[in-house]
């Protein structure tokens, strides 16, 4: 491995892959290294997830999530025929249950129009037929809305950088950073040695770190990450073919969380989740998982006190959901009846990387951040696996206006 690099890229999840794949598409010629803490890719958000293709329902016209996601579903799925990576159309449908979830439907079907998304709205009685299992006044049917293992698509993007002579440091994690007039400085350690590696640019795409990456290079920011875990439950094989579609609740528009859903997974099985409990680390994937340094940056962030007010009687039922299985069950109870408690079996958990602003603010849509010498993504929130191909696009869209800015006044 050399020392000095045109391009770094930090983090192996699906959207620092594919910000590096693109890049070395578009520059052949230069030299592009992509570091990775873990000992393989895809370990965190890219991994833990419901392994979604979304359709871009529920995001605000105009937004960079909207139009990231509606480009993406394609690039996905033509990524994977390509690729012969397994992919079911399987569909969606947003159940609503009760008046003010008709509401809400009814509103989120007008956003579906705007956002250019083919939908339809069935009663309760089209619902019944397409779901003999669900229950609900209503749905959103949306057919384009398919599943796959991210995992096979972020390493078969990796395969495709590494054609392009794209290189991969696995096992390499960043502990400081120094942005100097001709260079950015990192110091790693990889394997237990430290090393310095040196980048004309610097791009981070480090998820569950990004707020690090920017402190470390001391651009002033007014975010934190706040962990909030989702914890999912495997159906017993019994219920395998409890449904057609994809199910999920109608969603509430303050919260970024799209409630607990009935996944079929890529392999067959059904999964149920995720919910949203706050997390006490950032890493924390097992049931008890307590870190003293992301605690305490936690609290003593004024975003996170602010946040947590604000929504305080959901975080309470969230807690007590995680904890009470019958309370957890009752949410998907809601659309599924047929679900017992005994159905519920273990199933890894993931963890959602949630920029909060100082205000108490939850960050929507993407934030990035930058320097002379970085562009740092800062909020990738769902749906990035699937707009992972034209965030990477962007970025590289931003990366060379900045060089190019930079050439021009030199």
């Amino acid at each position: 491995m050399k020392s000095v690099y045109d391009y770094i890229i930090v983090g192996g999840g699906i959207v620092g892959v594919s910000t590096a794949w693109q890049l070395q598409q578009r520059h052949p010629d230069k030299s592009i290294l992509l570091v990775e803490k873990e000992s393989g890719l895809a370990k965190h958000q890219t991994g833990h997830n419901s392994g979604v293709i979304h359709a871009g329902v529920y995001y605000a016209p105009g937004s960079l999530k909207a139009d990231f996601c509606k480009r993406g579903v394609e690039r996905t799925i033509s990524f994977c025929a390509e690729h012969d990576i397994p992919v079911e159309n399987c569909g969606k449908l947003l159940v609503a249950t009760n008046e003010q979830e008709v509401e809400r439907m009814n509103a989120l079907y007008e956003r579906c129009h705007v956002n250019g998304i083919d939908v339809k709205l069935l009663d309760e009685v089209q619902l019944k037929l397409a779901e003999p299992n669900i229950t609900g006044l209503g749905a959103i049917y949306v057919k384009t809305t398919s599943i796959v293992d991210y995992r096979l698509v972020t390493e078969q993007m990796a395969e495709e950088f590494k054609k392009l002579g794209g290189q991969i440091s696995l096992r390499t994690k960043v502990v400081a950073a120094e942005e100097k007039d001709e260079e950015v400085q990192l110091t790693c350690i990889s394997d237990g040695q430290t090393m310095q590696l040196n980048a004309k640019f610097l791009v981070t795409c480090s998820g569950l770190m990004a707020d690090r990456m920017t402190k470390m290079m001391g651009i002033p920011t007014d975010f934190q990450i706040i962990p909030y875990r989702g914890e999912y439950y495997r159906l017993d094989s019994k219920h395998d073919q409890v449904v057609n579609h994809l199910i999920y609740p109608i969603p509430d528009p303050d919260l970024p969380f799209l409630g607990v859903h009935l996944t079929r997974m890529i392999d067959g099985s059904v999964t149920v989740g995720p919910n949203a409990v706050q997390g006490w680390k950032r890493e924390g994937y097992d049931k008890v998982n307590f870190s003293l340094q992301d605690t305490m940056q936690m609290l003593s962030f004024s975003g996170f006190w602010k946040v947590t007010q604000k929504h305080l009687k959901t975080g309470l039922d969230e807690f007590k959901n995680s904890w009470w299985k019958p309370g957890y069950l009752k949410l998907v109870n809601k659309y599924c009846p047929s679900i017992k408690v005994e159905d519920l079996k273990p199933y890894p958990a993931g963890i959602r990387a949630q920029a909060v602003l100082s205000d108490g603010t939850l960050v929507h849509d993407f934030l990035f951040a930058e320097s002379a010498r970085s562009l740092h993504v800062c909020n990738a929130p769902s749906p990035a696996a699937t707009s992972a191909m034209p965030i990477g696009e962007y970025i590289c869209d931003k990366v060379n206006e900045k060089i190019e800015a930079k050439t021009e006044t030199v």
